[in-house]
């Protein structure tokens, strides 16, 4: 959006529905909630008031609700999340001939709700026992005629909780956790959760967990709104910075109007507002906008030559080059030699590191010999040009495998970039650069440091970068955990999906535990050996979660004090360049409170290929997951 002065505005869209109890006149229900600013609304398909006009006519038993010529087919497929009956439980402790009852009148419900073509029923949860509910959910889900998203509506706090006197304490994630899992985690099931009142919050931990949960809306009731100075309403800080925490992940908000109210368009007016005012649209986010969760292979950067357009989204994280060139200023700093100091920038690319070594050479005013080393023959190409257009030719261009090259003479300082590419979709295309990879060694880094640190002199040569430690913690994602099974393709066994680690954007996702540091990687090498084995124990779980996998970032020190780093608790400012890699589960495990988590990861190789094997130790035992990399290698040639 941009205002008069044609300036960027960063607002996050807040798609909002209104409940709207058995309106009857839909159509107008719908005219004047669209005119109020609602996107949506939630109502009842069925009900016996749609009854009246029927009494003692020989077509009522034929009469199920609305007729679905209330509206078009494309409005009811837009503009309507149909609500079942409240008043069914099909848990309850009731009569078996009443439960019998009961599922008759859901099927008929989720019946009627897939012949309007609403794109979502909502259901109601009222208990921790749902088990008939789930059987009845998931026979629908596999049924080729039934095409709704299930929706199931919960408080986010149950108000046992904050009862003084009861005995039992409910945690309504549990009344989620295990409805899901009886639907086998379906995708298309998803939670709306009844934000508290001001007095019953959610803890940070109950919410982090909610955010790696697939939350489709938001319930927020009039009555928890304060109005301002000028009569408008406005939510309480506390409920809007919970507001803001969902706004990482797309949830809509639907509004329940239990007070009376004079003009609807006000909360939608505000919701927008808030849009605005709570977004946090920083480097990361604006880089990523649009890739969130979306699975990227992780690249075979030994054998594709990238392109024009990858190269350039590469150098738009200046701060990466920012810090490389820092590391090379206090090289080159510390230089007391008369000699000029020969740097080698291997993987050049169109030679960013190269500009960054020549401002340094200025900047200190300090001579030195460069050579840019670049297998791609199309940015050799671009190099030669700026060779000449920009560098005055004061580089020495060098096309070949940093592996196999046999340099002329040692270098002083050896700077390395090694890029990869990660194609999100067609469409968009969105990729990091690498130096050690999302994992510090996930694109053999330690491998090509060590083909070419031979060009480095023995004993005074400084290799940048100079060490990286991969870390790694435990994750829950669902979402990732959908993701790679509904990717699968037909000729390939589902093993080989969740024995592959995936490079992602992590936003619906909850970390159960801090990182805790895997292999540790320094240059030059000169034993050559980058196998590793670690066994990693996390602390106690805090509350009850699942777990789909495990999370992997990376420390990088380049030279001396100057760093780099992905992990979360010490992530570099704006840098953009690399996203998370993600090593799944082929199954989710139910972790309890208390429980502790234990996993085994292995990096292996031959003379042809590196890849990792892991496997789970505790709480429950798995198998070693891809032995020999029988289903993800990286090739080395």
């Amino acid at each position: 959006m941009e205002d008069m002065e044609g300036n960027s505005e960063k607002r996050k869209r807040m798609s909002c529905g209104l409940y709207s109890e058995r309106p009857q006149n839909l159509k107008e229900d719908i005219r004047a909630a669209l005119e109020y600013g609602f996107h949506f609304i939630v109502t009842q398909l069925t009900h016996k008031e749609f009854l009246k006009g029927f009494e003692g006519s020989p077509d009522a038993p034929y009469v199920l609700g609305r007729t679905d010529q209330s509206l078009k087919a494309t409005e009811w497929g837009r503009l309507v999340v149909g609500e079942l009956s409240r008043y069914v439980d099909l848990d309850s402790a009731g009569t078996e001939s009443g439960r019998f009852q009961d599922v008759d009148v859901l099927e008929q419900e989720l019946g009627f709700a897939s012949h309007l073509g609403v794109p979502a029923v909502l259901i109601h949860l009222s208990g921790p026992r749902n088990l008939q509910l789930a059987r009845i959910i998931n026979d629908k889900l596999y049924s080729d005629r039934f095409n709704c998203s299930i929706w199931l509506q919960m408080p986010m706090v149950h108000i046992s909780r904050n009862d003084p006197i009861g005995d039992l304490e409910h945690d309504t994630w549990d009344w989620w956790n295990d409805l899901r899992t009886f639907c086998d985690y379906d995708k298309r099931v998803g939670v709306v959760l009844e934000i508290p009142d001001i007095k019953h919050l959610p803890s940070t931990e109950e919410i982090d967990r909610w955010i790696g949960e697939p939350v489709r809306a938001l319930v927020l009731k009039a009555s928890y709104f304060l109005l301002n100075q000028y009569g408008k309403p406005v939510l309480p800080k506390a409920l809007q910075e919970i507001v803001k925490r969902f706004m990482t992940i797309d949830v809509q908000y639907v509004f329940h109007l239990d007070i009376e109210v004079s003009d609807h368009s006000l909360y939608v007016k505000y919701m927008s507002f808030l849009g605005k005012k709570l977004y946090v649209c920083d480097t990361m986010a604006e880089f990523v906008q649009g890739c969130e969760d979306f699975l990227q292979n992780p690249l075979q950067p030994l054998t594709e030559h990238l392109e024009a357009n990858i190269y350039e989204v590469f150098e738009k994280d200046q701060v990466k080059y920012d810090t490389y060139q820092k590391a090379v200023n206090v090289a080159l700093e510390r230089w007391s030699s008369e000699e000029v100091p020969v740097i080698m920038v291997v993987g050049a690319g169109r030679g960013p590191l190269v500009q960054a070594v020549l401002n340094v050479s200025k900047v200190l005013r300090k001579p030195v010999k460069i050579y840019a080393v670049e297998k791609n023959p199309y940015a050799m190409n671009t190099l030669a040009h700026r060779n000449k257009d920009e560098w005055n030719g004061k580089v020495i261009l060098v096309n070949e495998d940093m592996r196999h090259w046999q340099a002329p003479e040692l270098a002083d300082i050896l700077v390395s970039e090694l890029l990869g590419r990660e194609l999100l979709n067609i469409i968009l295309l969105l990729l990091n650069k690498h130096i050690p990879g999302s994992f510090g060694d996930n694109e053999l880094s330690p491998e090509c440091l060590d083909g070419a640190q031979r060009f480095l002199k023995p004993g005074t040569g400084i290799s940048i970068p100079k060490q990286y430690t991969s870390f790694i913690a435990p994750v829950q994602s669902l979402k990732i955990f959908n993701e790679i099974r509904s990717n699968r393709l037909p000729d390939k066994p589902l093993r080989q999906f969740f024995e592959t680690p995936y490079v992602v954007h992590l936003a619906n996702y909850y970390q159960l535990a801090p990182t805790e540091p895997l292999f540790e990687f320094h240059h030059p090498n000169y034993e050559r050996d980058n196998r590793r084995f670690k066994s990693v124990k996390f602390p106690p779980q805090a509350r009850a979660a699942i777990l789909t996998g495990f999370v992997g970032f990376f420390e990088a020190i380049l030279y001396e004090d100057v760093t780099m780093s992905t992990n979360p608790s010490t992530h570099t400012t704006d840098m953009v360049s690399w996203f998370p890699i993600v090593f799944p589960l082929q199954n989710p495990v139910h972790l309890k409170a208390g429980d502790v988590v234990r996993v085994s990861f292995w990096r292996e190789e031959t003379t042809d290929k590196v890849w990792y094997e892991w496997c789970l130790e505790s709480p429950f035992k798995s198998s070693i997951m891809n032995p020999h990399g029988r289903s993800y290698s990286i090739k080395k040639h």
